[in-house]
């Protein structure tokens, strides 16, 4: 009697193994949704435009612009003498 108890056990275990070893592989994965588009930023009033220093780099802002040669400066330290 207990091997027909041990031998149904262990066939009941094999077929739960199965059964869930496939519900796992049928899982498809999601189709992959296209990124969403983005709105281009909106222009408020208290932005303004950056401008990239000729000397080191740096992104700053337009007012605070040193010209100098026809580039721009983050400051007059960075500006060329003439």
């Amino acid at each position: 009697m207990t091997r027909i108890l041990f031998w149904l056990a262990l066939a009941f275990l094999v077929v739960a193994a199965i059964r869930a070893k496939l519900k796992g592989s049928s899982r498809h994965p999601r189709p992959q949704q296209p990124p969403a588009r983005r709105a281009p930023p909106k222009e408020d009033a208290e932005t303004e435009p950056m401008l990239c220093c000729a000397h080191c780099g740096v992104y700053y802002p337009a007012s605070e612009n040193v010209p100098a040669g026809g580039r721009n400066y983050c400051s007059a330290a960075h500006a060329p003498a003439n």
